[in-house]
């Protein structure tokens, strides 16, 4: 296949967007619209609290068990990079200064060891 050419034909591949686009649609008017106005129990208010915790550890976990730089393979650089943002992270309790830091040894160590 060259650069234009896609794995799906053009009716499947508009149809699996529209899709996504309703169903991305739906679910956020299942909060905002039906429930916007009303209070959420305190129950339920107390696990929402963990959402943006929990989601940039899941989008980054991936990228440091298998780095797209070594094709899947564990790297040590990678590894550490996640130590020393998980460390900075618990001592400092900042958010932007631990992914400093992590992107910073990363990218230093990368430089060093190539």
């Amino acid at each position: 296949m060259n650069g234009t050419e896609t794995a799906f034909d053009t009716p499947t591949l508009w149809t699996v967007i529209i899709g996504l686009a309703i169903g991305s649609y739906a679910l956020r008017f299942a909060f905002i619209g039906l429930v916007g106005n009303r209070a959420m129990p305190d129950w339920l208010m107390r696990h929402l609290r963990y959402t943006a915790v929990a989601v940039i550890p899941a989008l980054v976990a991936p990228l440091v068990v298998w780095p797209a730089p070594t094709a899947g393979e564990p790297s040590l650089i990678h590894f550490t990079a996640a130590a020393l943002t998980f460390a900075v992270a618990t001592i400092t309790r900042n958010v932007l200064f631990a992914m400093a830091s992590g992107a910073c040894c990363l990218w230093g160590l990368m430089y060093l060891l190539g």
